[in-house]
């Protein structure tokens, strides 16, 4: 199979939307098909897994690099002439080849990745939603088919009026999140570092940025032996310092690879904070490494926390149920133990390779659906 993949995110800049293209890139070539990117221009490399990276001119937006439309874009997937284009969590870059894939009869895949509205509606910003929403549709409504990642999505975007819809996750590295890390030695002398007299470590990974809402950790102000383990950086940084000022908090910086995995080993305790989580890739980590997550009642880790089971979902309009559950699982190891044991069972099956395989059979299917629509619409 011949594929262009198009994203609005890609190395060096290093976040959800880059993680899941590359898996998709690796994946495409361990089985032999070919691939062309296609990128904002960002300082990305030439190459990667053996296929040619194109730059697109852009423009920085908040310290992100956002693709503008360019007549190369067209003429980058006319002359290598693919089965399909993906488009990662497609905006302007994005819906430009969703349209040129269109006008040349070509197969075209989008994945929603990023809730936009969702930003819009916490800034309070109810024209710019309205807004936001409109522009969602009008991208998607264009692609053969929309690959969403959780049950909350599908909803938003089938009342949104998108159609040709259907769900598609994300996979986990079920080797380097793993239970076993928890006896490596670097990680004993970590969990030292955090809570050098012992005491419950309550952990949260990713970006520090507003929509994470990481200050809600602020919650847990008080609770006897819990010890706080903050992984990433962002804009928000300073602001959620100041909302923890006192607590015992280890700020770890940004962490990937083997010190990421080391991170999720050393907590007994996952937090995520965010609302707007179109799917929630930290709380897969977390589970695979066998920690019961605590997680707000929204977005994609209602799909992801069986509540009661591998964690909690709490009431994200307030934080006392936050604090009661941290509060019921630092008193109970066993209860811990269970819950860990659980969330890694839940992702057994959602290894990249296993996912990806299902991304190249949504594949199969929009271009199945294209030559139908191509057929009909020559008659």
């Amino acid at each position: 199979m011949r594929v262009v993949v198009v994203s609005e995110s890609f190395l060096p800049t290093v976040n959800g939307v880059t993680n899941s293209v590359k898996k998709v890139l690796d994946h495409l070539a361990a089985h032999g098909h070919d691939a062309i990117v296609i990128v904002p221009a960002a300082g990305a490399p030439r190459e990667y897994a053996g296929f040619r990276v194109h730059e697109v001119p852009s423009l920085a937006y908040r310290q992100f690099p956002m693709g503008l439309p360019h007549p190369m874009v067209q003429k980058l997937i006319a002359d290598f002439r693919p089965d399909v284009v993906h488009a990662a969590s497609p905006f302007l870059l994005g819906a430009q080849a969703i349209s040129a894939a269109g006008r040349l009869g070509i197969a075209s895949v989008a994945i929603f990745q990023t809730d936009v509205a969702g930003y819009a509606r916490r800034n309070r910003l109810g024209a710019a939603t309205r807004f936001a929403w409109r522009m969602v549709r009008w991208i998607h409504s264009s692609a053969v088919l929309t690959l969403v990642p959780s049950s909350a999505s599908m909803a938003d975007l089938e009342a949104a009026g998108v159609e040709r819809l259907a769900r598609w996750g994300r996979g986990v590295d079920l080797d380097s999140y793993h239970p076993r890390n928890r006896m490596d030695p670097a990680v004993q002398r970590l969990r030292r570092r955090i809570a050098p007299n012992g005491g419950l470590i309550v952990g949260y990974v990713g970006r520090i940025a507003p929509e994470k809402q990481v200050e809600r950790m602020a919650a847990l102000r008080g609770l006897d032996g819990i010890r706080l383990a903050i992984v990433g950086d962002g804009p928000s940084l300073p602001a959620t310092k100041r909302a923890l000022a006192g607590m015992p908090v280890t700020w770890l910086g940004k962490l990937t690879g083997a010190e990421l995995a080391a991170a999720y080993a050393s907590f007994d305790v996952f937090v995520h904070t965010g609302t707007e989580e179109t799917f929630g890739q930290t709380v897969q980590e977390a589970h695979a490494s066998g920690i019961p997550v605590i997680a707000p009642r929204a977005g994609g880790p209602i799909d992801l926390v069986e509540h009661g089971v591998n964690g909690y979902l709490f009431d994200p309009s307030g934080d006392s149920q936050l604090r009661a559950y941290v509060e019921a699982l630092s008193i109970d190891e066993r209860l811990r133990s269970r819950m860990g044991e659980a969330g890694r069972r839940a992702v057994l099956g959602r290894s990249w390779e296993s996912v990806c395989a299902e991304l190249v059979g949504h594949y199969e299917s929009a271009i199945v659906s294209s030559a139908l629509a191509s057929a009909i619409g020559a008659r």
